[in-house]
């Protein structure tokens, strides 16, 4: 899995478009009207990279030829952003090969652990990991609302969680996928009758559902700007691979909580970090994906991203 790796601009836009990710931290121009921004220019978005990583960790399982039997339901994504990496900023990716474990119940569990880093340090680092229930927000009630009555970016009744209704296209997909410089026809192929969203494209729309959040309660994007620290996310694979065009997506997004630093990459510990728990849920409340997101100030960071992005 190693080799240099380039991310132009292109790639930004089409992965920001095919996910309607507003941040003016990807934007050509607007990077400059964040003030104190250290990256030095437009950055790549978290979820691109945790796409490219997905591609790569499914791609080393195949060409193993895994023979240990039939794989869990879930697949965990757990990853920490170290710093950013930039437009034309070369980088590697590397996915270490698949260690297995036994479980209670005698199926194999499969994890590997992913590194991304470019000349000046550590970008991301974290790990894919499979598992009979999911690991995000284990336990996580599912809120008392009828899906079908939610208009698209209001509060649910609560006060606590904002929905966004969003749509599978298979051509956000693909642009996703080629924006992540993974293969397109790896997942769709027409002539062929192969429909396979990734895992992470619908997990990725979590970042329009936060901005918009955000965006309804009057935030300033440009005086404080946010930034991903983490990303932990359950996806249920049964329901992933069933996914078709047009399938409806409530994203939920439940409003900030304090969350402490866990000591490494950019949420350090004495870093104060937000936390949003994130749901996506298909018709009939069932769960796609559920997942904990942790963002921090830019402010509270820029020291480090100076000498870590």
């Amino acid at each position: 899995m190693e080799g240099e790796r380039v991310f132009r601009q292109i790639h930004i836009d089409v992965a920001r478009n095919a996910t309607d990710d507003f941040n003016p931290f990807h934007d050509r121009d607007k990077w400059q009207r964040l003030p104190g921004n250290p990256f030095g220019g437009p950055i790549v978005l978290g979820f691109q990279l945790e796409c490219l990583a997905e591609y790569l960790v499914t791609c080393l399982r195949e060409g193993a030829a895994d023979t240990a039997g039939p794989g869990l339901p879930y697949r965990n994504y757990q990853f920490t952003f170290a710093g950013a990496l930039r437009a034309d900023e070369p980088f590697q990716v590397t996915v270490r090969p698949t260690r297995i474990e036994p479980t209670a119940g005698g199926v194999p569990l499969r994890s590997n652990r992913v590194v991304v880093r470019k000349a000046a340090g550590l970008v991301l680092l974290g790990q894919v990991r499979d598992s009979p229930a999911p690991l995000a927000l284990a336990g996580e009630p599912l809120p008392a609302a009828d899906l079908r009555m939610l208009s698209d970016r209001s509060l649910l009744p609560d006060g606590q969680w904002f929905h966004k209704r969003k749509f599978m296209l298979n051509s956000n997909a693909k642009n996703m996928i080629s924006g992540s410089l993974a293969d397109q026809a790896y997942y769709f192929d027409e002539i062929e009758n192969r429909i396979h969203f990734p895992d992470l494209f619908p997990a990725s729309l979590i970042s329009c559902a936060l901005l918009e959040s955000a965006h309804a309660t009057g935030h300033d994007f440009y005086a404080n700007p946010m930034v991903y620290t983490a990303h932990h996310i359950s996806v249920d694979q049964r329901l992933a691979r069933g996914l078709r065009s047009n399938d409806s997506l409530h994203l939920l997004v439940k409003a900030a909580e304090p969350a402490a630093g866990d000591g490494g990459g950019l949420g350090r510990a004495e870093v104060a970090q937000q936390r949003h728990r994130c749901l996506g849920l298909l018709a009939g409340r069932r769960v796609l994906f559920q997942a904990e997101v942790l963002l921090a100030p830019l402010q509270a960071i820029s020291g480090r991203a100076r000498t870590g992005a």
